[in-house]
């Protein structure tokens, strides 16, 4: 693990990092010092066997969201790192908020969004090089809003052709998806494949994408 001090966390230093299989995290909301991860065992959620729970599933052809695509990704960061009753502190402070909306505006960072009546009240975001799509952070306002971001982003990775969705830990919330715990030389040989991946052009963070019911 090594620290860093906040003001040298570039795009550049970023994506670096995340080639070689580390993320940065801040030790608390208000600490400016910022420590590299690359936990082992990793966190990885295996793309063709995504697990939906059967409540889960039966909710999504009629859930009431909508949902988006980089339309609020600042706000999604925000909303993550928001201190709640059963959040006391977060690893997300105000440095690495701007260092991965620089990230953002540079293409490399992405949010999917879920909106009710027009107010954002789920969501996730994470950053995106070639085949590799690393989560960050999610947060939920109202049942089920985060899972069904999760979901849809399973859905556009898939049809863009990704292979590797990176989670960093496992916990019991991504058990329920089918994450997997991967060893540390065999996640090297994963992202190693997926960084070489060109996903459709056409398809997932090119483009606002809205969408409103899924499939089953």
């Amino acid at each position: 693990m090594a620290r860093l001090e906040a003001a040298s966390l570039s795009p550049d230093l970023l994506l670096a990092a995340y080639r070689q299989g580390y993320f940065p995290m801040a030790y608390a909301k208000d600490d400016e010092e910022i420590a590299w991860f690359s936990p082992d065992p990793r966190g990885v959620l295996p793309l063709d066997a995504f697990n939906i729970p059967r409540g889960l599933k039966r909710f999504l052809p009629t859930h009431p969201f909508t949902l988006k695509v980089d339309c609020a990704f600042e706000e999604v960061m925000r909303a993550c790192a928001e201190i709640t009753g059963a959040r006391k502190d977060t690893w997300i402070n105000e440095e690495i908020i701007q260092a991965y909306v620089q990230l953002h505006h540079a293409g490399h960072a992405h949010s999917v969004e879920t909106w009710l009546d027009g107010t954002l009240v789920g969501g996730l975001y994470g950053v995106s090089i070639g085949g590799a799509f690393f989560g960050e952070s999610m947060f939920s306002r109202v049942p089920e809003a985060s899972k069904v971001a999760l979901v849809t982003l399973v859905e556009l990775l898939r049809e863009a052709g990704y292979s590797l969705l990176d989670t960093q830990y496992v916990n019991e919330h991504l058990k329920q998806f089918g994450v997997k715990a991967v060893r540390k030389k065999t996640y090297a040989s994963q992202l190693a494949r997926a960084l070489s991946v060109l996903p459709s052009p056409s398809s997932l963070f090119s483009t606002i994408s809205v969408r409103k019911g899924l499939a089953s």
